[in-house]
């Protein structure tokens, strides 16, 4: 999965890898160790978009080949995915 935040979102997807991508370079700088990519770097840098495009989907290859997430490597997701919740539920 990739999720784009502008807020921060700290949240995992298990038991699907989640790609966090920051929109802005200050969220970036604010939780480095939960967003995986840089978007802002379009405006505070000026990078083409296409630059980071390719930087999402080389993402994408590497965590479908086995990289670990920062979400991942946080246990991020452990509490959000449960197939088989016993007991009350609200």
């Amino acid at each position: 999965m990739v999720f784009t935040t502008g807020r921060g979102s700290a949240a995992g997807y298990k038991p699907s890898p989640c790609i966090k991508v920051a929109t802005n370079a200050e969220l970036y700088q604010r939780m480095p160790e939960d967003m995986d990519i840089n978007a802002g770097q379009i405006i505070t840098e000026g990078v083409a978009m296409e630059e980071i495009g390719r930087e999402i989907c080389d993402k994408i290859l590497r965590v479908a080949s086995g990289e670990v997430t920062k979400s991942e490597a946080q246990g991020l997701g452990d509490y959000e995915f449960v197939p088989w919740q016993i007991g009350a539920v609200m």
